[in-house]
């Protein structure tokens, strides 16, 4: 079955509120300097960046999927909004906590900004929740309404989480796209993520790191900056992870969803899976800049 853009997108939630792939050729979707990539904005419905601080009363803007959580660790990427814009500076640390659906504080949390060769910055707050049920982040200095995110018994998620089997799958080679064209949508050339199929890199005996997104068609302007971090890190780090890219859609016109996709009941993207001894050990979704993968990456080795 044909699915737009726009309902792939549609089980992230709020994440369509965030801004739209840029075509700066001098900058990636998410405003990477130097990549060239980037698709066209037109109807993507996202705010323009402001430069304004709002520094207090501002909005939050997920970026993460609100229902693929189960309980354990949990990564909740954020950026800041004010009057409908996302907003292109913040404080170099944000702070809140985290209530139960009784408004009971369970945890405290705090996150640096990440903003490196990003025209959006971000904050990726991490929590442990030990129970399924409804909660909600607040930020010091928020609107008062805060950030809803579910988190779900693992038996009712379909998606890999942490602790599940990362199944294996013959995703597109350069040697064999197995039927979508192109195989990366990666410009000016495709990445060097396709030596091998996901199948065959959790063979290895290798630690797997296995990232699905689409540079050219990705509405929230995160996966083309999120592959190239990724492709720096494959040169930094050789041999030591195996790892696996795979493109969004069949087709250029991006009218068919992969197999890849469908594979993994995936309702959203980019989304990076860490992987040893074919188990998911850590996720990473939506958006990353270089510090905070090459973070995730060494806990991942160490």
């Amino acid at each position: 079955m044909s699915i737009s853009r726009r309902h792939l997108l549609a089980g992230a939630g709020a994440l369509l509120a965030v801004a739209a792939c840029g075509d700066d050729s001098s900058k990636g979707a998410d405003g990477s300097k130097g990549s060239g990539q980037g698709a066209a904005t037109g109807g993507s419905g996202g705010p323009e960046p402001t430069n304004d601080p709002g520094t207090t009363g501002f909005t939050i803007a997920q970026r993460y999927p609100s229902n693929t959580f189960v309980p354990g660790k949990i990564r909740l990427p954020i950026s800041i909004a004010s009057k409908n814009s996302l907003l292109s500076t913040g404080p170099a640390q944000l702070t809140g906590r985290v209530l139960d659906s009784n408004d009971k504080q369970i945890a405290t949390i705090s996150a640096p900004i990440h903003a490196t060769d990003l025209v959006i910055p971000y904050w990726a707050f991490n929590v442990d929740i030990a129970e399924p049920g409804a909660y909600t982040m607040r930020l010091d200095g928020d609107d008062g309404f805060g950030a809803a995110f579910l988190v779900t018994d693992p038996a009712q998620v379909t998606v890999p989480y942490i602790g599940s089997l990362l199944p294996p799958f013959e995703t597109p080679t350069v040697d064999n796209h197995r039927g979508v064209e192109p195989y990366c949508t990666l410009t000016p050339k495709p990445c060097p993520l396709h030596d091998q199929t996901l199948t065959q890199a959790l063979a290895s005996g290798k630690p797997v790191a296995y990232m699905i997104g689409t540079p050219a068609h990705c509405q929230t302007g995160t996966c083309a900056p999120a592959l190239e971090f990724l492709v720096q890190a494959h040169a930094r780090l050789g041999d030591a992870v195996a790892m696996v890219h795979a493109d969004v859609y069949s087709d250029d016109a991006a009218t068919t969803i992969a197999p890849a996709v469908n594979a993994l009941g995936l309702e959203y993207e980019p989304v990076l899976y860490l992987s040893k001894n074919g188990i998911v050990v850590d996720r990473i979704d939506v958006i990353w800049d270089q510090s905070e993968l090459d973070e995730h990456l060494a806990a991942f080795l160490a």
